[in-house]
């Protein structure tokens, strides 16, 4: 058990004034057994932006009518990763909405490509870019069944789900009011799926639509309680909401710069086993702070592919990272989709383990 904070210290530590804040600090970099931020190279390929879900936030989600591509074909996904290579890319990062192919147009799509569901079409294509292209997939899939996890787990270097809140009462609001999904029982229940099939996992906070800092506090607690028990959870986002044009939630306030410091820091001591991973292109110029706050990986940045989840913010270039990582004596690293201590016959098929010390090795990260 890691976490020594009872909810009543963490709810205190919320609310410090600068001085205990200062005292926090201080600790959360003297515990740190490296000065690295990490981050990996990827490709960021948005299967389908058809989702069953209406959230207040999102401007992912697109109807049949507005889509310019109802679903990509493999051949556009191999060209991607092809020049994917030439950039050294390590990952892929498969996206799509939830449940997609319960939508006609899907179905019959993926029917025209061969598969019978979303699942069975991102198994075939993990397995072609793992082997033919090598480069090592990661899927984030929604809400699947224990038996799809361990399907794909068997191609893929890692997987995610964003938690985002246990506040059940934002079902009922303009967050997720049309967002079956988004419960989040649905959303733990599969964390702890992954934690039974041992997939290296990735999950997360959003921070700022209309969660309370004890919301905030509980989802953590939550996480803390499922990582004890399985130990697969490699990182944990935490993402501030930005409002953008054009969504219902488009007049909602950024959370507090302050909020999303304090949530850092107190992530950093809930979570020592944890990387904690703050969006580098959602807070830019903020980098050297959030890193003296306890954040150690910047995720997925691409030299190709955009960020489809928040199309208006570009990727950070990594030499401006680095600058500001060097300021303050802190440097970047690369790593692979699969962190370090999850690369191994435990936590990863053999198939994926060979591709992941082979393209280790052939990228030169330690």
């Amino acid at each position: 058990m890691h976490n020594l904070l009872s909810k009543q210290e963490a709810r205190e530590m919320l609310d410090y004034g600068i001085v205990d804040i200062l005292q926090i600090i201080k600790e959360v970099n003297l515990k740190r057994t490296s000065n690295n931020i990490t981050y990996s190279k990827n490709i960021f390929l948005p299967l389908t932006h058809i989702c069953q879900n209406n959230c207040g936030y999102c401007t992912f989600k697109e109807t049949p009518e507005q889509t310019d591509n109802l679903l990509m074909n493999p051949q556009d996904v191999y060209v991607i990763a092809k020049k994917a290579r030439d950039y050294n890319c390590t990952e892929s990062l498969f996206t799509f909405g939830e449940s997609a192919d319960k939508n006609d147009l899907v179905l019959k799509k993926l029917d025209e490509y061969g598969y019978d569901s979303m699942v069975e079409y991102v198994y075939h294509l993990s397995k072609v870019l793992l082997n033919e292209y090598e480069i090592l997939p990661h899927t984030n899939m929604g809400i699947i069944t224990r038996n799809q996890l361990s399907k794909l787990s068997r191609v893929n270097a890692s997987m995610g789900l964003m938690l985002e809140t246990t506040n059940k009462e934002l079902l009922k609001t303009i967050v997720h009011q049309e967002s079956p999904s988004k419960d989040p029982k649905k959303r733990l229940k599969l964390i702890e799926n992954a934690g039974c099939e041992k997939i290296p996992f990735t999950t997360g906070l959003l921070v700022g639509i209309g969660e309370s800092k004890d919301d905030r506090i509980d989802s953590l607690f939550k996480l803390r309680k499922i990582q004890d028990k399985y130990g697969h959870i490699q990182e944990i986002i935490l993402q501030n909401f930005k409002p953008k044009e054009n969504i219902p939630m488009a007049d909602y306030p950024e959370p507090p710069i302050t909020d999303l410091i304090k949530l850092t820091l107190l992530s950093s001591l809930m979570f020592p086993d944890v990387s904690i991973q703050i969006p580098p292109n959602l807070n830019d110029g903020l980098v050297p702070i959030f890193t003296l706050m306890g954040a150690d990986d910047f995720g997925g940045i691409s030299p190709l592919t955009k960020d489809y989840i928040n199309p208006n913010d570009k990727w950070p270039r990594i030499n401006d990272l680095e600058r500001q990582l060097r300021n303050i004596n802190y440097t970047l690293s690369e790593r692979l989709p699969v962190y370090d201590k999850y690369i191994n016959r435990e936590y990863l098929s053999q198939e994926v383990y060979d591709k992941a010390i082979k393209i280790k090795k052939r990228n030169g990260i330690n």
